[in-house]
C-alpha cells in the first residue's frame, strides 16, 4: 500500500482481521503452533494491548461505561475510542511489532489498522481520511505486509459468544456490526493485492486449514 514502511525489516507481518466471534483468537494461536513447528520464529500479539501499556488501555476500551471491572464509569466518545485505540498500537508497534520484524520473526497480530476503519470509521461514523491519518502516525508508516479478513454474518459472530463474555463493542446493536462487516469487506476492495477473504463461517478445522496453506506459501514467495 501507499506509504507501507519497510525499513530496517526482514521478518514478515501478517495480521488477522473480522467482526466479533469470527474465530480469530483461535486461530491465530493455532497458526503460531503451526508455524513455530515449520522452525519459524513467531511472535504473536494481538490490539489492543501487546505490552503492559496496551493491555491497561484495552481494559478501558472494552470495559469504559460498562460497570465492568475497575474501570471508568462514563461511557467513551468515539473520538476518544479512536485516540486511545492509537496509542495502544503507537505503543505495541515500537516495543512488540516493529523490533521482532527487524530481528526476522514472523508477527502475527490480532486486529490492526483495518479494526479502527471498520469500527471507528463505518462503525461509528468519524471520518475515514482522519483515521488513516491517525493509523499512520501511530504506525510510524508500518501496516502488515498481508491482511486475512475472516468474514462472516454478524448475527452468526455474535452468537458465537456467550452473553457473560461479551464486552462493550459486542453489546453494540446488530446494526453497527453490519456497518462494520462493510467497512472490513470495503477495505477488502480496494486492497486486493493486501487482503484475502476467508469465509469464517465454515467449521474451524477448514478455516485453520486454509489460512495455514495461504500463510506457507507467502513464506516460500520469500515475503518472510
Amino acid at each position: 500500500m501507499p506509504g507501507h514502511d519497510t525499513t530496517g525489516r526482514t521478518g514478515l507481518f501478517l495480521s488477522l482481521e473480522g467482526p466479533e466471534g469470527a474465530g480469530k483468537t483461535t486461530l491465530i494461536r493455532r497458526l503460531e503452533a503451526a508455524l513455530s513447528a515449520d522452525a519459524y520464529t513467531v511472535v504473536r500479539t494481538r490490539e489492543p494491548g501487546g505490552d503492559p501499556v496496551g493491555e491497561r488501555v484495552r481494559e478501558l476500551l472494552l470495559h469504559a461505561g460498562s460497570g465492568d471491572g475497575d474501570v471508568a464509569a462514563e461511557p467513551l466518545s468515539a473520538e476518544a475510542e479512536l485516540l486511545l485505540f492509537a496509542a495502544a498500537r503507537a505503543q505495541n508497534v515500537r516495543t512488540v511489532i516493529r523490533p521482532a520484524l527487524e530481528a526476522g520473526h514472523v508477527v502475527l497480530c490480532d486486529r490492526f489498522t483495518d479494526s479502527t476503519l471498520a469500527y471507528q470509521g463505518y462503525g461509528r461514523g468519524l471520518s475515514l481520511e482522519t483515521i488513516r491519518t491517525v493509523n499512520a502516525f501511530a504506525t510510524g508508516g508500518l501496516f502488515p505486509d498481508h491482511t486475512f479478513l475472516l468474514d462472516l454474518p454478524p448475527a452468526l459472530g455474535l452468537a458465537r459468544r456467550p452473553e457473560a463474555e461479551r464486552n462493550r463493542l459486542d453489546r453494540e446493536d446488530l446494526a453497527f456490526h453490519e456497518r462494520v462487516r462493510a467497512g472490513f469487506l470495503a477495505v477488502a476492495r480496494e486492497e486486493p493485492g493486501r487482503v484475502t477473504v476467508l469465509d469464517a463461517s465454515r467449521a474451524a478445522d477448514a478455516v485453520a486449514s486454509d489460512l495455514l496453506t495461504r500463510v506457507r506459501a507467502l513464506l516460500l514467495a520469500g515475503r518472510g
